[in-house]
């Protein structure tokens, strides 16, 4: 019997050059505002750093225990394969799950005039679905699933990959299962050390960043999350 996938993301912070090419990806693909569904966060030179300055990618973070689906009083918040998304046939729009969501990682548009700022190369029909429905990254779960059907490897493959991934500048996002052992996201988490984002409320997400040992960046990432 197959292994149950659970897809995951390292950001290597270490890389990351703050371009906004994985902004830009995303919206493209997904038809949606840019720096609503992924922001990457400039807090500057860290003290006590030696000049360190930090730039962090932040979005979903594809949750093992996501607080978005408990409190989702109609089931549009789902999981397979460890991607978290909202089936929004099922969303009545009552904004619980943005309440709960400790990332800020969830918007509703209220109206198609919301997409404006989206490319209009990227809008289709489905947009107008989207309106009065919570949105939110989701893996680009679509090109995941199209190119597993293909027989394309995700997080190898850059037509199974989120686009994010494939568009980064810096090669500094991997995408991969998580559950394999020899996949590269799976190698890079056991041989560097890395933080996930407000581990204390409980919510283990799926998304790793690997930093240096010190004290700043952890600092700095937690300053993401407080003021976004």
């Amino acid at each position: 019997m197959s292994i149950e996938k659970r897809y995951g993301m390292v950001i290597d912070l270490r890389h990351c050059l703050g371009c906004g090419a994985c902004e830009a990806a995303c919206s493209q693909a997904n038809g949606a505002p840019e720096k609503l569904w992924r922001q990457v966060k400039d807090l500057g030179i860290l003290p006590h750093s030696d000049g360190l300055r930090l730039t962090i990618p932040i979005s979903c973070m594809h949750c093992e225990e996501p607080a978005c689906q408990s409190v989702c009083p109609t089931g549009a918040t789902h999981q397979e394969d460890g991607i978290v998304s909202v089936d929004p046939n099922r969303c009545i729009g009552c904004g619980y799950c943005i309440l709960a969501c400790p990332y800020r990682a969830r918007v509703i548009y209220r109206s198609e005039m919301d997409f404006d700022r989206a490319p209009a190369r990227a809008r289709g029909p489905e947009t107008g679905e989207r309106v009065g429905t919570c949105t939110k990254c989701d893996f680009c779960s679509k090109r995941v699933s199209d190119g597993e059907k293909a027989g394309l490897v995700p997080g190898e493959d850059a037509a199974a990959t989120p686009a994010c991934v494939v568009n980064c500048s810096a090669q500094a996002i991997v995408f991969g299962d998580l559950n394999d052992p020899q996949s590269k996201i799976s190698r890079l988490i056991a041989t560097h050390h890395t933080v996930r984002l407000a581990e204390e409320k409980g919510t283990r997400p799926r998304i790793y960043y690997i930093v240096d040992c010190c004290e700043s960046f952890t600092k700095g990432i937690d300053h993401a999350i407080a003021n976004q």
